[in-house]
């Protein structure tokens, strides 16, 4: 038996930069959700050893790719001298704010897991996840979230509906460890923005509630990610919000039809990608069973 898992990208929703910690990471307070745009993550087993290929040939296929270090994690925690071949395909963009390979680890974690009966308890992969990276726990966790600490102490949030919502990702990447480097903890520290009270107290308002600290480093560095965040608002969206460190950009919409209009009129020559998804606020199944047995030499299909 084998896995087809589906890898969700995930946008921030509100961010907070609440102060440096000794080791060099940041504390933060976040509302995070995963998006209907998915990496497809197939597990075949394997008898000893762990291979991952990927569809995108600029990623590693060794220990320096999260995917494979996620396996190894599971095959060490259990005891097992059992291994399995990855075979990753990449929609979502690298570097942009999005989560994908800490969701794509998230999902090796998960599919093994299940693949070989749910050996490891949901706390104990939560601490593996950690040990992977600060995203990868709110992707095992699988509900839209409140994430404090470095981004891996989690509280469900249900204070949200599934918005329409419309990415738009620049052809060009953002180093995350140059932004939180180069951020005024002072400066962003003496502006107004909602606190945790708000999202706690009230269902989340993007007219009020949609706010980045990373912002203030990302579009200085780079203007015309304020320009694509008015376009969403001019093209109907009632919010718009750099995701992350960046570079993408999302709006939310008041419904699909809107989302539609603003992606057919977004100019074609600036060299975009633009993603039309849906917040997952509910559960969704990820993990779907299939028999291997035609082999493993095509390349995977799945939604675009």
């Amino acid at each position: 038996m084998s896995l087809l898992i589906l890898s969700p990208a995930k946008i921030n929703l509100f961010l907070r930069v609440t102060g440096r910690r000794p080791d060099g990471y940041h504390d933060l307070f976040s509302l995070m959700c995963r998006v209907s745009l998915y990496d497809e993550v197939i597990l075949y087993p394997s008898s000893g050893t762990i291979s991952l290929r990927c569809s995108d040939p600029s990623l590693p296929g060794d220990e320096t790719n999260l995917a494979f270090r996620a396996a190894r994690c599971f095959f060490e925690a259990v005891g097992s001298k059992e291994g399995c071949d990855i075979r990753l395909t990449k929609r979502i963009p690298i570097a942009a704010g999005l989560g994908g390979g800490s969701s794509n680890a998230a999902s090796v974690l998960l599919g093994l897991n299940h693949l070989y009966g749910y050996p490891v308890p949901r706390e104990k992969l939560m601490r593996m996840g950690r040990s992977l990276g600060a995203d990868v726990p709110f992707f095992l966790f699988q509900s839209p979230a409140l994430a404090s600490g470095i981004g891996d102490e989690l509280e469900a949030y249900p204070g949200l509906v599934p918005w329409p919502v419309l990415i738009v990702c620049p052809s060009f990447h953002v180093s995350t460890r140059m932004v939180y480097q180069n951020l005024n903890l002072q400066l962003t520290n003496r502006q107004k923005r909602p606190t945790r009270t708000h999202l706690i107290k009230a269902a989340f308002n993007p007219s009020f509630h949609l706010y980045n600290d990373l912002e203030a480093v990302t579009l200085a560095l780079h203007p015309e990610l304020v320009r694509i965040k008015d376009c969403l608002r001019s093209q109907g969206a009632v919010g718009a919000l750099m995701s992350g460190s960046g570079p993408s950009v999302f709006g939310l919409f008041p419904d699909e039809g809107a989302v539609r209009r603003a992606r057919a009129a977004w100019p074609s020559d600036g060299g975009f990608q633009l993603f039309a998804v849906d917040l997952l606020t509910g559960p969704v199944s990820m993990i779907r069973e299939f028999e291997s047995s035609a082999g493993r030499s095509g390349e995977t299909r799945g939604r675009r």
